[in-house]
């Protein structure tokens, strides 16, 4: 059963970023959520390279603070621009 699972599952977390070099990856959350809606914005949900900032924001962020941010992006309150 145990096969099974990993053979389906691939789990991986965000790489290293040079721009965020500390321990505490709160900015590197925020900015991987906000160059995922960048990037779809400008080229689409379907573009490849998209894919990774939401691999990213999703590894790095609690599921609280993605809750939240859809909520923001949604009310138009999110604190910052989405524009690309």
């Amino acid at each position: 059963m145990s096969e099974d699972l990993s053979s389906k599952y691939v789990l991986q977390t965000a790489g290293f970023d040079a721009r965020f070099p500390n321990t505490n990856q709160t900015r590197h959350c925020f900015q991987n959520y906000t160059d995922y809606f960048k990037c779809i914005a400008a080229k689409g949900e379907d573009f490849a390279p998209c894919k990774q900032f939401k691999r990213a924001y999703n590894s790095l962020c609690p599921n609280e603070w993605i809750s939240r941010f859809d909520e923001q992006r949604e009310n138009g309150t999110f604190p910052a621009s989405l524009e690309p």
